[in-house]
């Protein structure tokens, strides 16, 4: 006696868009033809910028304890901070209030391509503050050359210029991360994962600069 077999059924691997149903991943190219601005994808796809963040916090944690201890050396010098570093704060601070209003805005956006560029002002002015950002600290040092107080001058001012080109190099890092959001959001390839995680990436540089302010203003 013969057995029929069912063939089982096939289960699809495309996504819906975001267009289609406000749900998840998806491709470029909704079934409407037009171009959304972002994409969902997994969630595992934002693990690699939390490992990222906790690898940077260890490193300034371990930049710190060295600053604590060497401090209590006899030859160490007070070193007066710069006043531009107080206006580059609220430059970085101002950066991820635009940069959240650009994430606002780029959620919710369903236009066409042609429409992306004016949707994406507010990444703009968040890429030409953190460049200010980084010409401010420039200028800082720039100001202690000036004085004579250079990396090898006295301790306080070697852990200075570490502390701060060592954040200074993770922005200019950052500045790229968010110049790969604008080229994805202007493709009308840009996935939610990747704009929330340059989105927590640019908000630690912010709150780990506030951090190193308040450690050199307190220790040096």
């Amino acid at each position: 006696m013969a057995t029929t077999v069912h063939e089982p059924p096939k289960i699809g691997t495309r996504s819906p868009d975001i267009g289609e149903s406000g749900r998840g991943g998806g491709t470029s190219i909704p079934r409407d033809g037009e171009l959304r601005g972002v994409q969902y994808s997994p969630p595992p796809a934002s693990t690699g910028i939390w490992v990222g963040l906790f690898a940077i916090t260890m490193m300034f944690i371990a930049f710190t304890s060295a600053l604590v201890v060497r401090k209590s050396s006899a030859d160490w010098r007070h070193l007066s901070l710069p006043p531009i570093l107080y206006w580059n704060t609220l430059v970085l601070i101002a950066s991820s209030v635009t940069l959240e209003m650009f994430r606002r805005e780029a959620k919710a956006f369903t236009g066409a391509l042609q429409n992306a560029a004016a949707h994406a002002r507010w990444l703009y002015v968040t890429l030409g503050l953190g460049i200010l950002f980084v010409a401010g600290q420039l200028i800082a040092w720039g100001q202690l050359r000036e004085q004579g107080l250079y990396l090898a001058s006295n301790p306080s001012n070697s852990f200075f210029y570490v502390l701060t080109a060592a954040h200074g190099l993770h922005v200019v890092g950052g500045l790229g991360g968010l110049v790969h959001v604008l080229r994805r959001f202007r493709n009308s390839g840009l996935r939610r994962s990747t704009l929330d995680a340059a989105s927590r990436y640019w908000h630690f540089m912010d709150a780990l600069w506030i951090y190193l302010l308040a450690l050199l203003w307190m220790k040096l």
